[in-house]
């Protein structure tokens, strides 16, 4: 199965909309049940410049994952970190999905963006997003307790972080 990632387009809102509405996304992200389909056609229609987002085809063309990279060129302090947040879709979970988009990610953050660090955040009871995250090179930094209020209960969250050569360090 070849996997090809691109930038979102913002034609792409429903498919989003479905990947955020699969039970293990839900469950896995920060995102509600039942999101809108009219609020993800707002967002793609008009990002902000800090935000880079990529979604991952399967060979018919049909939108299975989501990555989004935030950066911050506006704050002088964290213009080296970007922050990711990912979504695959229930059915292609385990698949690839999620190792193209995170290839994808690190390689613009590497370079084209020069970006040093990458950050996300992970629950903790995530062990195939965190052996993923831990396949690029991401480490826990720490913990998060309680974090966020899932399915009827708090739940912790690790810190994980990936740190990078900054291109003019390969000299």
């Amino acid at each position: 199965m070849t996997i090809t990632i691109r930038r979102t387009e913002p034609s792409d809102y429903k498919a989003i909309q479905q990947i955020c509405a699969s039970p293990k996304v839900v469950w896995g992200t920060l995102q509600l049940p039942f999101p809108s389909a009219e609020q993800w056609r707002q967002r793609l229609t008009e990002p902000p410049e800090d935000l880079f987002s990529l979604v991952a085809c399967a060979e018919n063309n049909e939108v299975v994952g989501q990555l989004v990279l935030h950066t911050f060129p506006h704050r002088p302090r964290r213009r080296h970190v970007g922050q990711i947040n990912m979504a695959v879709r229930d059915d292609w979970q385990g698949q690839g999905v999620g190792t193209a988009l995170m290839q994808a990610a690190v390689d613009l953050a590497d370079k084209w963006l020069n970006l040093t660090r990458l950050e996300l955040e992970v629950f903790v009871d995530n062990a195939p997003a965190i052996r993923l995250y831990e396949k690029f090179d991401f480490s826990i930094e720490g913990t998060l307790v309680n974090f966020a209020f899932r399915d009827g209960q708090y739940v912790d969250t690790y810190l994980m972080a990936r740190l990078g050569k900054r291109a003019s360090d390969e000299v």
